[in-house]
């Protein structure tokens, strides 16, 4: 990455202040990593190279760290991704209660397969480990909201919700 694409992007001042409010809840700035991205992700809808090493100049944090965080935690999205993400959980609980029937279904309607994003920005679809709504299987999350059990015959019901 060259050092002309790090500058151009800056960090909003409202960005900055979120990072600094959770840096201050702890001893070591590593520790405010995920935060750090998410304060980026929330206003941006995604986190690029360049907005991650900006975090990294601003914070302090070395940007390999913040990299590593990124890459491991599922909820940091490193590349564009639709209006609403749909998480679809694949646990053996979900896969049991209906998921082929329900991934194929959702595929189908959406027109897209899991890391796609629909033609209108509207949806992006990705698998997830784990949900934790094993009594509820199959379930999935749209944006920060549960749903299970959904079955593929009430995904309109589900979907429209979301514009």
């Amino acid at each position: 990455m060259t050092a002309e694409r790090i500058q151009a992007f800056v960090l909003s001042d409202e960005e900055k202040a979120d990072i600094d409010a959770e840096m201050s809840h702890y001893e070591d700035p590593g520790a405010a990593s995920v935060e750090a991205l998410m304060a980026v992700q929330q206003r941006r809808g995604w986190v690029s190279d360049e907005a991650l090493h900006a975090v990294a100049a601003y914070s302090g944090i070395p940007a390999a760290q913040l990299e590593g965080v990124a890459t491991f935690y599922n909820l940091v999205f490193r590349q564009p991704v639709g209006r609403h993400v749909i998480f679809v959980c694949d646990s053996v609980s979900c896969w049991l209660c209906g998921y082929d029937d329900l991934v194929q279904s959702l595929c189908a309607k959406l027109d897209i397969d899991f890391g796609q994003t629909t033609a209108d920005g509207r949806f992006t679809l990705l698998p997830s480990v784990c949900l934790g709504n094993c009594d509820h299987a199959p379930a999935l999350m749209i944006d920060d909201d549960h749903h299970g059990p959904v079955q593929a015959d009430e995904l309109d019901r589900v979907l429209e919700g979301y514009s």
